[in-house]
């Protein structure tokens, strides 16, 4: 499988391209997700293009599904080109949810069953022109701490840059190895979630086996806009996918990536009332 993924991957930084007037997005937030959900907050990718200045955007990133547009609650790996006045809108992406069959996970590609560009409640978004150009490559083997791919990266760009928050977004792929993965369930929680502990009790968790395509959001600090500072959801071509968190095979995990750094961050629909729980 791996060639498959490396190719589609290629795809996207090279023959799509990931370069061009590159920003990124934080929508809405976790608050209105927890305690108790919120289902008016409904966003829209083509809205979202022309409130980041950039109409036809291309968004790669993490989110949530419309729970009006699918039925329920789903983890949404957004791969959209916004629509222009040249050209309509293309959504390339996939959503992830439990298996009503057997409580497993499922992968389905959106544009299967639906023809919009709606999400819901929350998306960390990374848009740009969809060009080639410049990248930032990083290839790594092994994990031998704590952290996970992505936070090593982020956690490194505040060290460097202090106060100077740096935002970056792009694709990387986990080329070996396994990781651990979750989808939220279908069911909205009828009782408030309170604390990481009770999230992570409703979360489903999986073990995923590699290939997976991931596509993370990460801004070193937060400079005072109630940020996620990083989030990244995976698919895959094997039906698997969801809201990564780490590797669970440091001994042999494989890392590609390929990142371009964020112009400029635009803050959507911020939360009057927030906290920090479930934001891991």
């Amino acid at each position: 499988d791996t060639p498959t993924n490396l190719t589609h991957l290629l795809f996207l930084v090279l023959l799509t391209g990931i370069c061009g007037k590159p920003r990124i997005a934080d929508v809405g937030g976790v608050p209105y997700l927890l305690p108790l959900v919120q289902k008016d907050k409904v966003y829209d990718l083509n809205t979202v293009a022309k409130e980041i200045q950039l109409p036809g955007a291309f968004f790669l990133g993490a989110g949530a599904a419309s729970s009006r547009v699918v039925g329920g609650n789903a983890e949404l790996i957004p791969v959209v080109k916004a629509k222009s006045e040249e050209k309509p809108a293309v959504n390339g992406s996939y959503i992830a949810q439990i298996n009503p069959s057997d409580g497993g996970s499922l992968l389905e590609k959106y544009s299967s069953k639906h023809n919009d560009c709606e999400f819901g409640l929350l998306a960390n978004l990374y848009a740009s022109e969809g060009l080639p150009g410049q990248v930032i490559e990083v290839k790594a083997n092994r994990r031998t701490g704590e952290q996970n791919f992505i936070s090593c990266i982020r956690k490194t760009l505040e060290k460097y840059y202090g106060d100077k928050p740096v935002g970056m977004g792009g694709t990387f792929v986990i080329q070996k190895g396994k990781a651990r993965i979750h989808i939220m369930p279908s069911e909205f929680s009828a009782c408030p979630l309170n604390t990481d502990e009770e999230v992570n009790n409703w979360l489903k968790f999986f073990e995923m086996r590699a290939p997976l395509i991931c596509q993370p959001v990460l801004v070193s600090q937060d400079p005072g806009f109630d940020l996620r500072v990083e989030h990244t959801h995976c698919f895959s071509h094997h039906g698997e996918g969801g809201h990564y968190h780490t590797d669970t095979t440091p001994e042999t995990v494989e890392y590609l990536g390929y990142f371009v750094p964020a112009e400029f961050l635009f803050r959507i629909d911020r939360p009057k009332e927030t906290h920090m729980v479930g934001r891991d």
